[in-house]
């Protein structure tokens, strides 16, 4: 018993000697250094891309490929990939919406990168402007899906040209840092 209050002592002693209501006294985190090489491991210009046009066994290559060597690297992937999952580009000469044969669309898809119009809309899609940015409130996966499966007036395949997720679930703020508050 009498070693249980020593050490019930001893406790309270080095917690008491540890707290302090200084609030000057506190360790400031060490600087951020950039002086060293970085790697990049993963890329996600237009959401779901990679997901899904990009084969398992070459994710990790696609990842850290610089994106002007990406379509050289990976637009004939792109294209077996979505001539083979989608029916809109079934055959030769087939277009998307935006007048895109599946060459042509899957050479803006497989360079992953973020357009952004620096005097226009920016928008993942308007209806009128395309790939000119991204609002928060885009359904970017809507527009991805249109854009594979809804042939050239977004009628084609209409099971698949949409995700059924029309809105954010909670409003965007009207100011900084616009994000929703998370659940």
């Amino acid at each position: 018993m009498k070693n249980i209050k020593i050490l019930a002592v001893l406790a309270v002693a080095f917690v008491a000697f540890n707290c302090s209501d200084d609030d000057n006294d506190i360790m400031q985190p060490d600087p951020v250094d950039f002086s060293g090489t970085y790697a990049q491991k993963d890329q996600m210009g237009r959401p779901a891309v990679n997901t899904v046009f990009v084969s398992s066994d070459s994710k990790d290559m696609f990842n850290v490929t610089v994106p002007s060597a990406q379509n050289t690297a990976f637009q004939s992937m792109f294209q077996t990939n979505l001539t083979g999952l989608s029916p809109a580009f079934a055959n030769d000469g087939d277009t998307n919406a935006l007048g895109q044969d599946a060459a042509t669309f899957t050479g803006l898809l497989a360079t992953d990168v973020l357009n952004v119009s620096l005097d226009g809309t920016t928008t993942f899609y308007d209806g009128t402007n395309v790939l000119t940015g991204r609002a928060l409130a885009d359904d970017v996966i809507t527009v991805e899906l249109l854009l594979i499966f809804g042939g050239e007036d977004f009628s084609e395949n209409p099971g698949l040209s949409d995700d059924h997720v029309d809105a954010n679930d909670k409003p965007f703020l009207a100011s900084f840092p616009y994000l929703a508050s998370p659940w």
